[in-house]
């Protein structure tokens, strides 16, 4: 990998059952591979982000923090069984400047 490469899909220690990486694996991984950024898009969760951000600020590489959320067409109130059985993905970024 090279310096231009930035990892905008990773899941966390805090993504259940869909991620292992700790965070400062992660971070540490960043900065061997010399990437200025790195984003953190846990499953339907944003526990990490603070820490995961302290983290990557120590290290001198720009946080991306972010979202992978389960999006249902319909209401989460309508139980018919089977109906919503395709569910879709939405990641969600929040973009900070380098500094």
């Amino acid at each position: 990998m090279t310096a231009d490469f930035v990892h905008l899909h990773v899941h966390s220690e805090y993504s259940l059952l869909d991620g292992a990486s700790r965070l400062e694996n992660l971070v540490e991984m960043a900065v061997k591979y010399e990437m200025p950024s790195i984003a953190l898009t846990d499953h339907g969760v944003m526990y990490g982000v603070v820490d995961f951000y302290k983290l990557a600020k120590q290290a001198g590489i720009n946080p991306v923090l972010g979202c992978e959320v389960y999006m249902a067409p319909r209401s989460r109130f309508a139980k018919e069984a089977h109906i919503d059985d395709s569910f879709y993905h939405l990641v969600s970024k929040f973009l900070y400047p380098c500094s």
